[in-house]
C-alpha cells in the first residue's frame, strides 16, 4: 500500500493550486535575486549620469532592496496570516496571489533604485500572506497522517519556482531584466483557479462558526500566541525561521552575485553570463528540491526536531565550504545542489511543523507569525551581508561569516516541542 491510498481528488486539487501559487510565489521572489546586477547597474547608473557603477556599490544597495523585501514579506505573513484565520483561507490566497502579481509586474517600471525597492516591498506583501494562507489550508484539508508529506510537496513549489524563474531568464536573457519582472504578473490567473476550485476547509468553517461575533483582527489576537500553553512554540517557531531566513538571503540567495565573479567567466558578454547564472540556480535548486520532498519522510520517521538540526549542520558546512573552495565555475556546479539541499530543504520544515504547533483559530495567525517574525530581524541580512562585502572586502568572505546563524538554529532546537505522530490541535 502505498502512502497516497485514500488521499481523495479534491485533496489532490487543493495542494495543487496551493503548490501552483506557491510555485509561481517563489519565481517572483527569485527573479529579483537573478537580476540584481544587471537592474541595479542600469539604475545606479542612470542616477550617476553615465557614471561607473562598482561591484561594491551594487552589493550595498542590493542589500538594502533586500532587507525591504524581507520587511514586507514578514508585515505580509503577518497581517494576511491573522486576515486568513478570520476572512478565509480562499479569499486570502486570492487576495494575496494578485498583489505579488501585480506589483512584480510594476518593478519592470522601475527609473531608480527606490523605485525597485517600493515595488518589491509591495510585491513581499503578497507573497508573505500567501505562505501563511497556503500552508494552513493544505494542513486542513489533508489526512493526519499524509500531512508531512503533503507539506513536503508543497514546499517543493519552490525548487519549481527556482527552475520557473531561470528558465525565463535563459528564454528572454536577450530582452533585458524588465522583461524578466513582466513575467512575473502571470501568477494572477493561478487567482482565478482559487476562486473557482478550492472551498474553505471544514476545521477553518467549524472554528469560525463557533468563534463568530467573538473574532477579532488586532494585537489582542496576536497576543493568544503567547499564551502558556503556546508560547515554547511561539518561540522556537520564530526563532528557527529567524535562521533558516537570515541564512539564505544574507548568503545563498547571492549565488548569482558568486557566478559572475568566478575567474573563469570574466570577459563573457551579458547573454552568455546570464546563461550560466541560471543554470547555477537550476542545480541550486536541483539540491532543494530533494530537501523539500525529503524532509517530510525524515520527519515522520525521526521526528521533526533531528531533521531540523540535520539541515542547521549541514548549512553551517556548506556555505564557508561554497563561497571558499570553487575557483571555477564546474567547482561551483557541483556544490550548489549539496548546499541547496540543507539551505532550502529546511524551509520544508516550516509548513510541516508551524501548523502543528496552533489551533484551528490561531492556525494561520500562529504559522505566519512565526515563518515571519524572525523575518523582520533577518531582513538585516542582506544589509549585513553587504556591510560585510565593504568591509572584509568579498563576497566570499561574507557569505561564510553569514554561516554562523545556524548555531543559534542547533542551540535553540532542544527547546522545540516535537509533534511528530499528534493530530492538528483542535
Amino acid at each position: 500500500m502505498t502512502w497516497t491510498q485514500g488521499v481523495t481528488r479534491y485533496q489532490w486539487l487543493v495542494l495543487f493550486v496551493a503548490w501552483l501559487g506557491w510555485v509561481f510565489d517563489a519565481m517572483d521572489a527569485t527573479i529579483y535575486a537573478i537580476v540584481l546586477h544587471p537592474a541595479l547597474h542600469d539604475l545606479l547608473q542612470a542616477g550617476a549620469s553615465g557614471g561607473t557603477v562598482t561591484s561594491e556599490q551594487i552589493g550595498w544597495y542590493g542589500g538594502i532592496v533586500f532587507s525591504i523585501f524581507l520587511i514586507g514579506w514578514a508585515i505580509g505573513g503577518i497581517c494576511f496570516g491573522m486576515a486568513a484565520d478570520y476572512f478565509g483561507r480562499t479569499k486570502t490566497l486570492i487576495a494575496t496571489i494578485l498583489i505579488y502579481a501585480i506589483f512584480t509586474g510594476f518593478a519592470a517600471l522601475a527609473q531608480e533604485w527606490w523605485h525597485l525597492a517600493i515595488y518589491r516591498f509591495l510585491t513581499a506583501l503578497g507573497i508573505g500572506g500567501e505562505w501563511a494562507a497556503g500552508a494552513a489550508i493544505v494542513a486542513e484539508t489533508w489526512p493526519e497522517d499524509k500531512r508531512a508529506r503533503a507539506a513536503g510537496i508543497l514546499q517543493s513549489a519552490w525548487a519549481a519556482g527556482f527552475f520557473l524563474a531561470a528558465t525565463f531568464n535563459l528564454l528572454l536573457k536577450d530582452y533585458g531584466w524588465r522583461t524578466l519582472f513582466l513575467v512575473g504578473v502571470l501568477p494572477a490567473f493561478v487567482a482565478l483557479l482559487v476562486r473557482w476550485w478550492v472551498k474553505e476547509p471544514e476545521r477553518w468553517v467549524q472554528a469560525h462558526d463557533r468563534a463568530r461575533g467573538a473574532a477579532s483582527v488586532g494585537l489582542k489576537h496576536l497576543a493568544e500566541l503567547f499564551q502558556p500553553s503556546l508560547r515554547r512554540g511561539t518561540l522556537v517557531g520564530s526563532t528557527l525561521a529567524f535562521v533558516a531566513v537570515f541564512g539564505l538571503w544574507g548568503a545563498t540567495n547571492w549565488a548569482p552575485t558568486l557566478v559572475r565573479a568566478m575567474p573563469d567567466l570574466q570577459g563573457q558578454d551579458a547573454a552568455t553570463l546570464a546563461t550560466d547564472v541560471s543554470y547555477a540556480i537550476m542545480a541550486l535548486n536541483a539540491g532543494a528540491l530533494f530537501g523539500y520532498l525529503g524532509f517530510g519522510p525524515l520527519a515522520e520517521r525521526f521526528g521533526r526536531r533531528p531533521v531540523f538540526a540535520l539541515m542547521c549542520l549541514g548549512s553551517l558546512i556548506m556555505l564557508p565550504l561554497i563561497y571558499s573552495v570553487p575557483r571555477s565555475y564546474a567547482e561551483v556546479l557541483l556544490l550548489l545542489p549539496i548546499l541547496g539541499f540543507f539551505n532550502n530543504g529546511i524551509f520544508s520544515g516550516f509548513p510541516i511543523y508551524l501548523p502543528e504547533l496552533y489551533p484551528t483559530r490561531l492556525r494561520a495567525t500562529g504559522a505566519g507569525f512565526c515563518f515571519n517574525a524572525g523575518r523582520v530581524l533577518a531582513s538585516a541580512a542582506p544589509f549585513v551581508t553587504g556591510w560585510l562585502v565593504t568591509t572584509l572586502g568579498s563576497f566570499n568572505k561574507a557569505a561564510g561569516t553569514i554561516a554562523l546563524i545556524y548555531i543559534l538554529g542547533l542551540l535553540v532546537l532542544p527547546f522545540a516541542p516535537e509533534t511528530k505522530g499528534k493530530p492538528l490541535p483542535e
